[in-house]
């Protein structure tokens, strides 16, 4: 579950009237299965959310959250919180029996559903915008949904974007042309666009528009041969190699993918590499 999710689901429940304890990485040395910043949490009926990496590590802060929301012994505490330094290896008396060999320091923080403003996560919301709304795009709607998106699905065709299909997407959108893409979207520097209209003039006519927006990531779908052909067309109109550079297409990471399932994965992979900051030459923010 993504640091959005976590977020999303400590709110509900604050919302519910149950007590959270939250759990965050705050610092690691070495090896560890996390690293700073990742979330899990924990509320009052036992259900958790989030990970901090898994195994023993993972199940210590179980019992640890359960024995804290048992004592209520943080709400003595001026910031509810405490934090713990966890010895990751299978050497020291007192440390974790784990493979890593890093540490890592792991913070407490008791959160009543009476202080809800004591929970001040700051989310920025992350839009993915699938334009096209076919096969590709209602199979990578949902992944993308899945793994922290808000999602916005665009087509000029309303048999193609309406709620029967993509039920539980942000936004669903239909535009009288694909010339007209972008009218009444602002993209930022957390936008993802992601092309996969039907045909090459829906895809150019998105493309032109898109290269003219702020995004962290534009990727598009089809063959080198017809990607190149549009840039032809595009370069003919005056747009620059560094803006075309910046086109991840073919769309998706090389795994040799066919069906409209296993491709939107290859999609979301490629997007998670982007907004993990590892392809920053790719952005236009």
């Amino acid at each position: 579950m993504s640091y959005k999710g976590v977020v999303y689901h400590v709110r509900e429940a604050l919302d519910h009237g149950y007590d959270v304890m939250l759990v965050t990485i705050a610092d690691t040395k070495g090896s560890t299965p996390r690293h700073q910043g990742a979330i899990m949490a924990m509320d009052s009926t036992g259900r958790f959310y989030g990970t901090i990496g898994g195994g023993k590590i993972e199940a210590v802060a179980m019992e640890e959250c359960k024995r804290l929301m048992e004592t209520g012994e943080l709400m003595e505490v001026p910031d509810r919180s405490r934090s713990v330094e966890y010895k990751l290896n299978t050497k020291d008396k007192d440390a974790i029996d784990m493979g890593c060999g890093g540490d890592a320091n792991v913070k407490y923080t008791h959160i009543s559903a009476d202080e809800p403003e004591r929970f001040n996560a700051d989310v920025e919301v992350e839009t993915a915008y699938i334009f096209g709304g076919g096969h590709i795009g209602l199979a990578l709607e949902p992944v993308l949904r899945h793994i922290g998106f808000d999602t916005v699905v665009i087509d000029d065709r309303e048999e193609f974007a309406n709620r029967e299909r993509f039920p539980e997407a942000s936004e669903v959108r239909v535009v009288d042309s694909y010339k007209n893409s972008f009218d009444g979207i602002e993209c930022d520097r957390n936008s993802y666009i992601i092309i996969v209209t039907r045909g090459h003039k829906g895809d150019l006519d998105v493309l032109r528009d898109a290269l003219k927006q702020k995004y962290r990531y534009l990727g598009m779908i089809g063959s080198r041969t017809k990607n190149e052909t549009l840039y032809g067309i595009l370069r003919e109109e005056g747009v620059s190699d560094a803006d075309i550079a910046k086109v991840h297409a073919p769309i998706g990471l090389a795994i040799h993918s066919e069906t409209p399932e296993e491709i939107s994965i290859s999609i979301a992979a490629e997007v998670i590499v982007s907004r993990s900051g590892h392809d920053e030459e790719r952005s236009n923010i």
